[in-house]
């Protein structure tokens, strides 16, 4: 493979007229870049310069080298502009993992501020449950029973009080908050997929107030639960900020006695934590958690 380097220093001749020039505006003395442009004849087994009184002088072939390498630094020029995007953060891939109940609240200005700023970074979003390390941001329910995973650190963002969604009509709806105990002979909407965190929280807190859930109904999401609820088939417990847009004829009291309680955090993968898209979409987190409600 060519040299580059001599590669430019004969460019730079060519361009100058004059090997002494040359060789000040690279850092060369005159001798050094004389003997660069020998090393690169002996490379290429080309004549590419030649004396001519006390200068030198570059052949047909020296010029057609030269010229055809223009493209080449073209090429390096593009480079380097892209190491220079990578480092700021402006071209690359940014995977974010969430859950559920900050989709549609948190996720859309924060996505719709990444794409202005960085507007050649390429997003990918998946919904996830708990930080797994395969995501280089995460948006998660801090499980008790288990810390982060290796290589992954967690920033704790919001404290989210659960609520119960109830038919306006239905007396718990007159009440400002309701005590988990008052809900031990109501018919549950059960509103969570899987045995997570975020349904661990709930039972632990019925475990304490001395009531067992009676769920009846098995939802897959928040929505449909609450939809459920307007239907007048029962009740449903659920994260405050899941509690968005309800149905006309629903409403939300607070849970006490106890207050089920989850923390909604960011998990950073340390390999991630450096770039600046980053360090951007974790600042917007921590700005989205903090709003008044």
């Amino acid at each position: 493979m060519l040299d580059i380097t001599r590669l430019n220093l004969l460019r730079t001749v060519i361009a100058t007229g004059s090997l002494r020039a040359s060789a000040s505006a690279l850092g060369y003395t005159p001798s050094a870049a004389s003997q660069q442009l020998a090393a690169l004849q002996r490379q290429t087994g080309l004549q590419l310069v030649e004396r001519a009184g006390r200068g030198i002088e570059p052949t047909a072939a020296g010029r057609a080298l030269a010229s055809e390498s223009g493209r080449l630094f073209e090429e390096l020029s593009r480079l380097e502009g892209v190491v220079g995007d990578l480092r700021a953060g402006r071209v690359g891939s940014l995977s974010i993992g969430y859950v559920a109940s900050v989709s549609s609240t948190w996720l859309p200005p924060i996505v719709d501020a990444l794409r202005t700023e960085f507007p050649d970074l390429r997003l990918e979003l998946r919904m996830s449950e708990f930080a797994d390390g395969q995501r280089d941001v995460e948006i998660v329910i801090e499980d008790p029973d288990a810390g982060p995973p290796p290589g992954v650190r967690v920033h704790r963002l919001a404290t989210d009080p659960y609520v119960v969604a109830v038919r306006s009509d239905d007396p718990l709806a007159a009440r400002p908050e309701v005590a988990l105990i008052d809900l031990a002979d109501s018919t549950w909407i059960d509103n969570e997929p899987s045995d997570g965190p975020c349904r661990r929280i709930l039972l632990d807190a019925c475990t304490q107030a001395g009531i067992t859930p009676r769920f009846q109904v098995q939802t897959p999401d928040y929505r449909t639960a609450l939809s459920m609820v307007a239907t007048g088939i029962g009740i449903t417990a659920l994260p405050r900020l899941a509690a968005v847009d309800l149905p006309a004829t629903v409403v939300a009291r607070p849970l006490v006695d106890p207050t089920p309680i989850r923390f909604v955090s960011v998990a950073v993968r340390d390999s991630a934590a450096a770039n600046p898209p980053t360090r951007r979409v974790v600042e917007l987190f921590t700005a989205v958690a903090a709003r008044p409600e």
